[in-house]
């Protein structure tokens, strides 16, 4: 196995500042897919005239959001400061989507203060155009905490509409098979039982999804450097229930790029930002290997490979990284860390 890891970038800025110089874009650039399909630009969240850029007069029918938001922002900055600027993204969200679309947004509840901030998020929701659907949980099959608590496992996904959106039920159903009997329901004047009646002889997620692996070093999808990085089963169960073959979807945290690659696996257009060049250099550099290998991430190596093996710099800043399983992955997988790139309040 390869083993050459990116620490993480949030925590390492002399490396990002160096990465810096192998980015395509700078602020307020976007890249065009060659193929016509994906938009990714260097813009900021929460200003309506950067996602009007992206956007170019389209409007898409389903958002999938993944802010920044952890312990240590949490305690540098006031939770109402960091709802004020969610405000601000979730309003240009708005006017990015159709009249009939989707909003899922993943977001924590930090149980050490006050499980913020997803309460006061919700609350301010209240005050916008979309209505409230579901609240899921995703389970992590790793988690952290002490011999005093229950064990944190848990990540939060809301999921909000605008009118009437396409849901497709079908992309609910797991892997797991039925195995529950007992349950009689009289159909069409015959009493069935439960898996006489199923249409699948899987179960549903529902709103509780035990059924997805958390990213970690070892899996191929794998992206060194990145301290969030959602599933792309997460986010390919999310644009198969919430649209169709050829529709646009927006991120505005693109971070890994896990939206945008599930977006073109599943045959989706996706227009996605983030502020900081690295990230949204990651985001089509991973697209492209994709597109040229069928690999969906780079498992113990990096996106940068090439440029740390010729530049004595950046091979020393990586020598000195910690190792894959303790900076790069084996972090606490709900949280963002510590991000000096990724759009922020501070906006």
């Amino acid at each position: 196995m390869k083993k050459l890891p990116l620490p993480r970038l949030d925590k390492n800025p002399e490396l990002g500042n160096l990465l810096l110089a192998h980015a395509r874009l700078r602020r307020g650039e976007i890249w065009d897919d060659p193929l016509g399909k994906h938009r990714i630009g260097c813009l900021d969240a929460g200003c309506r005239a950067d996602i009007d850029k992206l956007m170019g007069g389209k409007k898409a029918v389903c958002a999938i959001q993944d802010p920044p938001y952890n312990l240590a922002a949490f305690e540098r900055r006031d939770v109402r400061e960091f709802v004020r600027w969610c405000k601000t993204w979730v309003d240009a969200t708005d006017h990015a989507l159709t009249d009939n679309s989707s909003l899922y947004v993943w977001l924590g509840a930090d149980q050490k203060s006050g499980f913020q901030p997803l309460p006061d998020f919700m609350i301010m929701m209240r005050e916008t155009p979309f209505m409230a659907r579901s609240f899921i949980t995703m389970r992590n099959q790793r988690g952290y905490g002490t011999q005093r608590n229950w064990m944190a496992v848990r990540q939060e996904l809301l999921y909000y509409v605008k009118g009437d959106p396409v849901f497709n039920p079908d992309a609910e159903y797991t892997g797991i098979p039925k195995i529950l009997r007992g349950y009689y329901k009289e159909v069409n004047g015959a009493v069935k039982e439960n898996l006489e009646r199923s249409k699948s002889p899987f179960i549903r997620a529902g709103n509780v999804w035990v059924d997805i692996q958390q990213v970690f070093y070892r899996m191929e999808e794998n992206v060194n450097g990145c301290y969030a990085q959602k599933p792309l089963a997460s986010a390919e169960r999310i644009i198969r229930a919430s649209s169709k073959k050829g529709d646009l979807i927006v991120d505005f945290f693109c971070h890994s790029g896990s939206t945008l690659l599930s977006a073109e696996m599943n045959n989706r257009r996706c227009c996605t930002v983030d502020a900081y060049p690295v990230y949204c250099e990651i985001a089509i550099r991973r697209l492209e290997r994709f597109r040229k290998t069928g690999k969906t991430g780079w498992q113990n190596g990096n996106p940068f490979e090439k440029e740390i093996g010729s530049d004595p710099r950046l091979k020393s800043l990586v020598g000195r990284g910690s190792t894959v399983a303790d900076d790069c992955q084996r972090n606490r997988p709900d949280s963002h860390g510590e991000t000096l790139m990724t759009s922020s309040p501070d906006r």
